[in-house]
């Protein structure tokens, strides 16, 4: 009876590529995707605003106006502050955290899309 080779006994192994430049290049990867993106054409330091209604409202206004975006205004604008929230970890303060969600209500109601 022959023996039976599990899965990983049968794959192929194949060598690892070296990487260029380690995690420095990892590491830009969404500062290029800030600049660089078909989602929208941001307003400069626009998530640096102080008040949650003109982060929302440069949102949308910037979402509408852009002919770059692959989906909707709404969400071409709420995937930019979640990315931007996301990427910013830990290094986002709680009140500047508070700030960016109430923004993501102020976007919701912008579009009419509020509860």
């Amino acid at each position: 009876m022959p023996s039976a080779n599990t899965r990983k006994e049968r794959a192929e192994v194949k060598p690892r590529k070296a990487q260029k430049g380690g995690r420095s290049r990892a590491r830009r990867w969404s500062a290029n995707v800030t600049r660089e993106s078909d989602a929208l054409d941001l307003e400069s330091n626009v998530f640096k605003k102080r008040s949650a209604s003109d982060i929302a409202k440069s949102l949308k206004r910037s979402a509408e106006h852009s002919r770059r975006r692959k989906g909707t205004p709404f969400q071409s604008a709420m995937s930019m502050l979640t990315f931007y929230i996301n990427r910013a970890g830990k290094n986002l303060s709680s009140s500047r955290r508070h700030t960016l969600g109430v923004a993501k209500k102020e976007l919701r109601k912008a579009f009419g899309r509020a509860p």
